[in-house]
């Protein structure tokens, strides 16, 4: 199928730049340790991404550190961009020292920003449209002269083209002459619709045969990615964005979702298919090296992408997967899901009960229960702990780890002091009754140290299981301090994940049932036996 400029597909090579050290942590509440920036551009490069823009050293001093520190040939697959603007007006970039640094700094490629519309020339810079045009020529000269790959990008490019397309043009014309060897056109403020971008994406590449063309999109319009693809279709082959579509305001365009959609939609061989298989993975790395929870609900990569919950969908499903999802799960890394809830019909109790090993045989009870308990307040939805639990139990299959006698919760606070809290718990462990006692920083954490003091030693695969979440939701929030309380915990053994649901007018109590199923289903395969 051709393309927008006449070329067919399998002529294309695509090139991805990732910029999520750069323009990714300019996101709201991102802020990420220099330690932290190199763990994310390994990560990236074994992603096998051609570029990492890993931020804009003249700007602060933690940039600066990371290209001190990291040295470019560690990375196998990707090159290392350094960001810098276009030097000031009216000077001289041998002068500029943002642009002067660069040189002496191991990344072999330089990104420069440059405005390309009048608008910005006239009323931030303050100078004429001839000499912004000089600034760019002499920037991108220096650079590609002190041996740089030089990539030009068009800051305000759409913007300023509507305004005046013979000045955008101009300034990418004398990026070219200089020596820069891709120039990128610029959505900065997100607002262009697809028509019109892959439209004016068209013009350009066809005013600049020989030299390669970039997109860079924002989602302020919610259009970023749509409008990386249709400039793709117009032509142009550089593509940059972040991952997960971090950034500033409403997010830059999301290169996870541009790369699947690139290798599985459109038939552009951007990566093998090994690496294909890692998006789902990098999407949860990046996100909690950010400290960002993932978003479960994000195309492709996200937990819920193929969770399938309405019984004719999971019905239709388990006869042929391609009834309702449009590409395999398996192709980006990711699982096919069946959420179960009080709408759930038998097809999908059996379906969820084979996805966690389980044998659900008589469904009508197991269906019954759920309802029961969700009418109650219970989620099972992202508790696939405690769903299997429940399964077990109403199939007579469970075998608790222990049996509770008591457990008691003592906080005290003193006049100027911190508050403590002392958890006792009493139970039985296989005939054996233990007494443990722990302090904690608060009611839940006293009581899962107490916990895992007193049933370690005879489950010791307990020490691979730490918590990594904990939620906690009203449920009638009329009631005020009364209200019924549902608490969600998420534990890890560092291989897989899952949640555990506990629900309870007594937040202690709540969180005790959620924080008990965690654990016991985390040692399920090893404990039960």
């Amino acid at each position: 199928m051709p393309l927008g400029d006449g070329r067919r597909r399998g002529d294309m090579s695509i090139r991805l730049f990732d910029t999520t050290l750069r323009d990714g942590t300019q996101r709201e509440g991102v802020s990420l340790t220099t330690e932290d920036k190199i763990r994310i551009a390994r990560e990236l490069d074994s992603l096998g991404l051609h570029y990492i823009e890993a931020g804009f050293p003249a700007s602060n001093p933690k940039d600066l550190a990371f290209f001190e520190s990291f040295d470019a040939s560690e990375l196998e697959n990707s090159k290392l961009v350094a960001f810098t603007r276009a030097r000031r007006p009216n000077g001289k970039a041998e002068d500029d020292p943002a642009v002067t640094l660069l040189p002496r700094l191991s990344a072999p490629v330089a990104c420069i920003v440059a405005k390309s519309w009048r608008l910005h020339v006239e009323k931030v810079l303050r100078t004429t449209p001839e000499e912004n045009v000089e600034s760019v020529r002499d920037t991108v000269a220096y650079l590609a002269a002190a041996g740089k790959e030089v990539i030009f990008d068009a800051e305000h490019y759409f913007d300023g083209f509507r305004d005046d397309p013979d000045h955008a043009l101009a300034v990418l014309r004398a990026a070219a002459e200089a020596g820069a060897t891709t120039l990128v056109l610029c959505d900065t403020n997100g607002g262009t619709l697809p028509t019109e971008l892959k439209a004016i994406v068209s013009r350009t590449v066809r005013e600049f045969p020989g030299v390669e063309v970039g997109i860079h999109t924002h989602n302020d319009g919610g259009c970023g990615v749509a409008n990386a693809l249709v400039a793709v279709e117009a032509g142009a082959t550089h593509v940059q964005g972040t991952v997960n579509g971090v950034g500033e305001r409403c997010g830059n365009c999301d290169l996870v979702t541009t790369i699947a959609n690139l290798q599985l939609k459109m038939g552009l061989k951007v990566m093998d298919d090994e690496r294909l298989g890692k998006l789902t993975e990098a999407s949860n790395y990046v996100s909690e090296l950010m400290n960002l929870t993932p978003d479960s609900h994000r195309p492709y990569v996200g937990r819920s992408a193929f969770a399938h919950k309405g019984g004719l969908h999971v019905d239709g499903i388990s006869k042929d997967p391609r009834t309702y999802e449009h590409v395999p799960p398996e192709a980006v890394g990711n699982v096919r899901r069946t959420p179960v809830g009080e709408l759930s019909g038998k097809n999908s109790i059996r379906a969820k009960a084979g996805e966690l090993g389980l044998d659900a045989g008589d469904v009508t009870e197991i269906l019954e229960a759920i309802k029961r308990r969700e009418y109650e307040g219970y989620h099972y939805e992202a508790a696939d702990a405690s769903l299997a639990l429940l399964i077990g139990r109403t199939t007579g299959e469970d075998r608790p780890l222990f049996e509770l006698e008591t457990f008691r919760i003592i906080s005290e606070k003193r006049a100027g002091g911190e508050t403590t809290t002392e958890a006792t718990i009493k139970l039985s462990i296989k005939g054996q009754r233990v007494i443990s006692t722990a302090e904690g920083n608060g009611p839940v954490n006293a009581l899962d140290k107490a916990l895992r003091q007193a049933i370690g030693p005879h489950y010791p695969e307990l020490s691979e299981i730490h918590l990594s979440n904990y939620k906690v939701r009203i449920l009638d929030e009329h009631r005020a301090t009364a209200a019924t309380t549902r608490v969600l915990i998420d534990s890890s053994d560092g291989k897989r994940m899952w949640g555990a649901v506990g629900v309870s007018e007594n937040i202690i109590e709540a969180s005790w049932q959620a924080l008990v199923d965690g654990l016991e289903y985390g040692i399920y395969g090893t404990a039960r036996g």
